[in-house]
């Protein structure tokens, strides 16, 4: 424990700092701490002010703090990075996703520094805690495939497995690019890591064309029953030819409409 923090806080502060760690709390709001304090006191606006200086209370956005242990203030805390999204989206208008499920369901054993959160509202970066955040604005319809998790007794909007699946087809750039995407897409097919008719529905869900005619070539050459893959046919029948990996050269594939390079 740091004595020279410990010496330095005044009563109302030890009292505070006392409070929040006996109920081991992780982020703490305005209101909370005045519930905290007596009716009377007149004084919160400074007394958040100095436990911000001495790094007990870190700003998240107006109001609410994470709140740092006095035995972590001189290395500074760690927190959950799942923690912050739902303090910034209130009406659960977002989820967890890209490179950050991307580890938590162990596509890669990279380690992506920058924690992504799509939403309906927001798009900017911003660094939490020495967390960097890219808040991605999404249109509504890609808000779907998701579920909640626990994090230290709060809820958390994350992509499921499949969604997050998906996803790694759309937005493959973290993982190296199409192809290392593809081996791991079809990686979980093959060993039935996933649950494939759960996979198809929110392929055939997912409003970008060019994304479900990739996963329908990927998961015909995993072996995926023609039965099964024919929701997934039937949504992109009489659309464009595209491309699947950019390039113009190579074969059509007339069930998919898809070009298709030689190596491929």
């Amino acid at each position: 424990m740091n004595k020279n923090t410990v010496s330095a806080l005044s009563q109302k502060e030890a009292e505070i700092v006392a409070r929040l760690s006996y109920e081991e709390k992780n982020i703490v709001t305005a209101k909370e701490l005045d519930s905290y304090l007596p009716v009377d006191f007149k004084y919160r606006r400074k007394l958040v002010y100095s436990l911000k200086k001495k790094r007990i209370l870190i700003p998240i956005k107006g109001g609410v703090y994470i709140f740092v242990p006095l035995e972590s203030v001189p290395t500074g805390r760690r927190v959950s990075e799942f923690l912050i999204p739902p303090i910034f989206f209130p009406k659960n208008n977002y989820y967890v996703g890209y490179s950050t499920m991307f580890n938590y369901y162990n596509f890669t054993d990279q380690q992506f520094q920058a924690v992504y959160v799509l939403n309906t509202t927001l798009s900017r970066e911003r660094t939490i805690a020495g967390l960097s955040f890219k808040f991605t604005k999404i249109p509504s319809d890609r808000l779907y495939g998701l579920e909640k998790i626990d994090i230290k007794g709060g809820e958390v909007i994350v992509s499921s497995k499949e969604r997050t699946l998906v996803d790694l087809i759309y937005y493959n750039k973290p993982v190296g690019g199409i192809e290392a995407a593809i081996e791991i897409f079809g990686r979980f097919v093959k060993e039935k890591k996933c649950d494939i008719k759960k996979l198809i529905e929110y392929t055939v869900q997912f409003p970008k064309i060019k994304t479900r005619k990739r996963i329908g070539l990927i998961l015909e050459k995993a072996g995926v029953s023609d039965s099964i893959l024919k929701p997934l046919e039937k949504s992109v029948k009489n659309t464009s030819l595209i491309s699947f990996s950019n390039s113009r050269k190579g074969t059509k594939d007339e069930r998919w409409g898809v070009i298709v390079n030689p190596q491929r």
